[in-house]
This record gives structure tokens, C-alpha cells and sequence, in this order.
């Protein structure tokens, strides 16, 4: 058996990673921290009859692998820690996800404390970079809106079927994404009947999706990234618009899709068919509650052929695919186990 242990669990994150290792055939709990040691269900009342006790992270002791959901320089701090005690590190946070240290201490406000471990760190989209994640001590889990993004436009980027410097992305995102630290914005009577905007320009994302972006492009992507919560708990929905550079028709890029992402067992095309006659077109593009609690995306596809646009709508969880769960598929991946152990369970419906 694997021993894990998650700094951190008191978060949403943190909390999503413990539930989800819960039930991994292969995963004990060596421990699990807060800065305040309590039972689990004082943080996390889904979890209540699991008999676990969050401990102080000074007490926290040797395991294999260890989750990260902490603030950004905490994180770089502990990752430290725990990899030179001989642990496999994954990072659910921001510390290590850049590879220019100028641009991230730049986009994040501070220095960063410890770029040799930034440097080994490999990006953990792994439908790009799983063999480089099979084969690190140190994984800086993807944001949540970089994932949806970066998967939305791999194989149009990949293959040249969009201009890569006119990416615009509207990021629809659940409060989950916030944090439970309690922040106005997310805070039920001000969302709940409410669309609110946030970092409209230059957010932190943005980078990461560049940076992924032109590794596959093999030139300069520039991507216009504009984030929105919605009055939704869990889920991303990123609307991804491009350019072609040659007609396309639906079926021949959904076809593409399918082909790049045939390995992928959590990334699905959306090809339903339209509703012939249909004023009101939803059918062929996915939604956000079925995949919520999940790690599975699902890619759903349109274009204008009238104005030579392609729209790729892309369906994940903030805390799943696009957070603790991933991490999991990411730790798979690392110890040799199965990508898909634990983590098949689908969306509820309704939900």
C-alpha cells in the first residue's frame, strides 16, 4: 500500500484529495494536517465516521507521497521538506507550475525560495506529460482553468488548425474554486443571484496556458483569458473561441479531438449530434453538472463557418479534474498503478 499524507486537508482541496484517496485500493492515510488539529468532520461533515484526526503539520511523519494544498510559499517550503525526506510530491497549489522564475515572480508577487525544485518539477497535465510525470519525484498540479483550457486547444494548436495568437477564453467558474476561506465574491447572498467578474485581464492562469500552449505550437501562443464566477458550488466551464487558418467542418475536429485524446481515459469529445431544425441548440455541448465530483472532462465543439471561428466548450470539476483528482490520476502515474485507480466514479444526476 501507498502512504499518503495531505497538508493542508482542512481546505477544499485538501478535502477532495482525502475523500477521493479514501477509497483507492491502494492508498492508506498516513496522516492528514490543519494548523488546527481536530476531527475531520469540524472541516469536512461528508467525511464524519472515517475516524480521522487532522494533525498540526510539525507532526506530520515519513510517507510516500504527499499532497500539497497550501498557500503558494508554504507549499515551497513543505515540498522542500518532504522531498528531501524521500516522498513523492504533488503540488494542488501554484508554487511550481511556471518555468521562467522572472515571469512567475513577477505574476505572483514574491521570490521564489527554492527554483532547483521548481526546476525539476514537471507540469501535471498529464495527457501531455505523462511519461515525465511517471518518472518525477515533484509534480506541480495544473490550475483549474488552465486545464480545461490547455486541453481545449492542444489538438487545434497541435495541429495547426487555429492562429495561435488570437486565443479568448471565458472562464465560467463554481465558488468551490475560491477557497473556504470566506471571500466576499463567493459569498452565497452576494453570488447567488449575481455573475461576477474578477481579474479581468493578465490573471495568473494565463500563464500556464501559454506556456503549455507554445511548447506545442512551437511558436509564441497568446491567449486573452477573462475569469467569471457563476452561482454554481463545483465546475469550469471555458468557452475557447479560435481562428482557422483553413475550413473545418464540426465532425472533422471532433474527429480530431477523438484521435488526440484516444489514450485519455478522462477526456471525452462531446459529439452528440445537433437537433436538426433546432432554434435552441444545447444538445451538443457538454455540461458542467455531469461531470462535477468527477474527474472526467468532457470537450464539446462548434464552428462558424460564416466567420471562420471554432468554439470548444470544456467541461471539468475546479476540485476534480481540474484539482485534487488529477492529482490522484498524477500519483497513478507515478507509483505504476492504473491511471484510472479510483477515480471512475461518475457524475450524480441531477445534481
Amino acid at each position: 500500500m501507498i502512504r499518503a499524507g495531505i497538508v493542508g486537508a482542512s481546505g477544499y482541496m485538501g478535502g477532495e484529495a482525502l475523500r477521493v484517496l479514501l477509497d483507492h485500493p491502494d492508498v492508506e492515510i498516513a496522516w492528514a494536517t490543519s494548523r488546527s488539529p481536530s476531527p475531520v468532520e469540524d472541516h469536512h461533515p461528508n467525511l464524519f465516521g472515517t475516524g480521522i484526526e487532522f494533525i498540526h503539520p510539525d507532526d506530520a511523519g515519513p510517507c510516500d507521497v504527499v499532497f500539497l494544498a497550501l498557500p503558494t510559499a508554504a507549499s515551497i517550503e513543505s515540498a522542500r521538506r518532504f522531498v528531501d525526506g524521500g516522498a513523492k510530491v504533488i503540488d494542488l497549489g501554484s508554487a511550481f507550475r511556471l518555468h521562467d522564475r522572472s515571469v512567475w515572480e513577477r505574476v505572483y508577487g514574491q521570490p521564489h525560495t527554492d527554483w532547483e525544485l521548481a526546476e525539476r518539477a514537471v507540469y501535471g497535465l498529464n495527457e501531455l506529460h505523462a511519461a515525465e510525470i511517471a518518472a518525477a519525484d515533484v509534480v506541480a498540479n495544473p490550475g483549474c482553468f488552465s486545464s480545461a483550457a490547455i486541453l481545449a486547444y492542444a489538438p487545434l494548436i497541435k495541429e495547426g488548425f487555429i492562429r495561435p495568437d488570437e486565443l479568448v477564453v471565458s472562464g465560467l467558474s463554481g465558488t468551490a474554486g475560491a477557497g473556504a476561506e470566506l471571500a466576499r465574491a463567493a459569498h452565497h447572498p452576494e453570488i447567488g443571484n449575481n455573475i461576477v467578474a474578477y481579474n479581468a485581464v493578465d490573471h495568473r492562469h494565463t500563464y500556464e496556458m501559454e506556456q503549455e500552449l507554445t511548447a506545442l505550437a512551437g511558436s509564441r501562443v497568446r491567449v486573452h483569458f477573462t475569469p467569471v464566477y457563476v452561482p454554481i458550488t463545483r465546475g469550469i466551464l471555458d468557452l475557447c473561441s479560435g481562428f482557422l487558418t483553413r475550413p473545418a467542418m464540426r465532425s472533422q475536429l471532433l474527429e480530431l479531438f477523438r484521435d488526440f485524446y484516444a489514450d485519455a481515459p478522462f477526456v471525452a469529445a462531446y459529439d452528440l449530434d445537433k437537433e436538426e431544425g433546432a432554434s435552441w441548440q444545447y444538445r451538443p455541448y457538454p455540461w458542467v453538472s455531469a461531470v462535477a465530483g468527477t474527474n472526467y472532462c468532457q470537450i464539446g465543439i462548434d464552428v462558424d463557418e460564416a466567420r471562420g471561428r471554432v468554439v470548444v466548450l470544456c467541461a471539468l470539476d475546479s476540485v476534480g479534474k481540474g484539482g485534487a483528482q488529477v492529482g490522484v490520476e498524477n500519483m497513478n502515474l507515478m507509483f505504476d498503478l492504473p491511471r484510472t485507480a479510483g477515480l471512475t466514479r461518475r457524475g450524480a444526476h441531477p445534481n
